[in-house]
């Protein structure tokens, strides 16, 4: 019988090499030194955004910004959406350059997202083209299902807007 410490133990290094494996096929399609993989206040995401649209010209791909905050249980649910659809997120790594802007109390960047639309729910999209030009602007409400997102409405989404 195994002792419930090192069981932990082995689910716990279990998970970090899962995880490891992960950012290393993403990092295959992309550069993620530039990209934020969680809502930080402290970032720049002025400069954020500029090295997601350098990325995306170089790489023939759009620009997703998701506009949210570690405050936004809707927000980690559609993380967790595609941390559980393997097929989403290859789809999304493959035509996106994924830049998370944050929205909080410590950091509105309002200077920034003042030259999008007016968002009216967390999260929000906004597609970019490779030129930093403003495509679409979409409410992930409309992508819900239930208490969670529809991964076939986010699929139909991400293909809509994809080069």
């Amino acid at each position: 019988m195994i002792h419930r410490g090192f069981a932990a133990l082995l689910i716990a290094a279990s998970v970090l090499v899962l995880t490891q494996a992960t950012f290393a096929g993403e990092e295959a399609h992309r550069d993620t030194s530039s990209v934020a993989l969680r809502f930080d206040p402290a970032r720049d995401a002025a400069a954020d955004i500029k090295a997601a649209v350098a990325e995306a010209a170089r790489t023939h791909r759009r620009v997703l910004i998701d506009v949210g905050g570690e405050w936004c249980i809707w927000c980690h649910r559609l993380d967790s959406l595609y941390a559980t659809h393997p097929d989403l997120s290859a789809y999304l790594t493959k035509h996106y350059v994924l830049v998370k802007v944050n929205y909080s109390k410590e950091n509105k960047n309002e200077q920034v997202l003042s030259q999008y639309p007016k968002i009216p729910g967390y999260p929000h999209y906004f597609v970019l083209d490779n030129d930093g030009k403003l495509l679409h602007s979409q409410d992930t409400g409309a992508l819900e299902a239930g208490k969670g997102h529809d991964p076939v409405k986010v699929l139909a989404f991400l293909k809509e807007w994809a080069l």
